[in-house]
């Protein structure tokens, strides 16, 4: 294993402990917003978890992608015929 890759699997491994963290003050903020009756802690807080979740999908999908590209481009071709046939009806 190069020092290349160790970086990235680094990097990737830094990128999920964020995202768990940024999950977890989310749903804290968010269950003091309930706890105090705020709104706006409830919404920001809510915010902030499932902004959290979906980077942590996002970086699942990439590393997916990176290991087996030809499911990547089969899932994306897939998604553009269907988006296609969508779109493209009258």
């Amino acid at each position: 294993m190069s020092d290349f890759d160790a970086d990235k699997n680094a990097q990737f491994a830094g990128d999920k402990a964020k995202n768990k963290l940024d999950e977890l003050a989310g749903s804290a903020q968010q269950q003091f917003g309930d706890f105090v009756d705020s709104p706006k802690h409830q919404v920001k807080g809510a915010a902030k978890k499932y902004a959290a979740q979906a980077s942590d999908a996002v970086s699942d999908v990439t590393e997916a992608v990176k290991n087996n590209p030809l499911t990547g481009l089969i899932a994306a071709g897939a998604v553009g015929v269907v988006l296609g046939l969508l779109l493209g009806r009258k």
